[in-house]
């Protein structure tokens, strides 16, 4: 409970030349796949994108994408309107219907849409989005190695290796982005008195979902995505 009440430094989490990171040459046009065909280059490259919209009336956003190839990921995405100075789990949730949760999934009636409760629509931890060392989903509530950002919005960019059931739940659009940790007294910390659904011994703000989003596939052409990042993204696609 200490590491979620106390300021927590700001995590040095730069979005690097992403241009550059998620590969290839810069483009011309680009056609957006089915969600959840598992579109992606013959070469077993896939190429998603997300966008991450509130939870919780937390006011919460964000943009980003990765890209796949064989159980290795790059990811890069940016996160704004989140609460500062605290840390914020973050996780790609797979198993379920890849979707994210409304605020009627809230069934306790408490106002709240609590992990479990979103579970049944993103499901699972797939991958724990740590800023360094172990990934996975026993890293859940590692909070001394998840952003926290010293102010309302952050970056954040790694290269992990994702188990094959994250990698499948990726091409076949069922993968969803989690960024959890709302403050909706605004407070300023994470200091609710109810007792997380995870692990009561932490705050209930500190683990629910902030902002989520479903990963969207692309296949066709050559893909150009400005994500407001600073940098044009070009992630080719051309099938050979």
């Amino acid at each position: 409970m200490t590491a979620f009440k106390t300021k927590a430094a700001r995590a040095a989490v730069p979005v690097l030349a992403l241009g550059m990171a998620l590969a290839s040459p810069a483009v011309a046009s680009a056609h957006e796949g089915d969600h959840g065909t598992g579109a992606g280059r013959d070469d077993g490259t896939t190429v998603a994108t997300v966008q991450l919209r509130q939870l919780n009336r937390s006011g919460a956003s964000g943009q980003g994408a990765l890209v796949l190839r064989g159980n290795q990921v790059d990811i890069a995405f940016r996160v704004r309107g989140v609460l500062a100075d605290a840390p914020h789990a973050q996780h790609i949730h797979i198993g379920a219907q890849g979707r994210c949760p409304s605020q009627r999934a809230d069934t306790s009636g408490d106002g709240i849409v609590n992990t479990t409760e979103g579970h049944p629509f993103y499901g699972h931890i797939g991958t724990s989005l740590t800023t360094s060392g172990d990934t996975s989903p026993a890293s859940g509530l590692a909070v001394d190695r998840f952003p926290a950002p010293g102010g309302t919005s952050y970056d954040y960019r790694r290269s992990i290796t994702v188990t094959a059931d994250v990698a499948s739940n990726i091409r076949n659009g069922k993968a969803v982005l989690v960024v959890h940790g709302i403050d909706p007294n605004r407070s300023g910390a994470y200091d609710g008195s109810a007792p997380s659904d995870l692990d009561p011994s932490l705050p209930l703000e500190a683990t629910s979902p902030a902002a989520c989003g479903s990963f969207r596939t692309w296949q066709g052409g050559l893909l150009g995505l400005d994500l407001d990042l600073g940098i044009d993204v070009g992630l080719g696609l051309g099938r050979r």
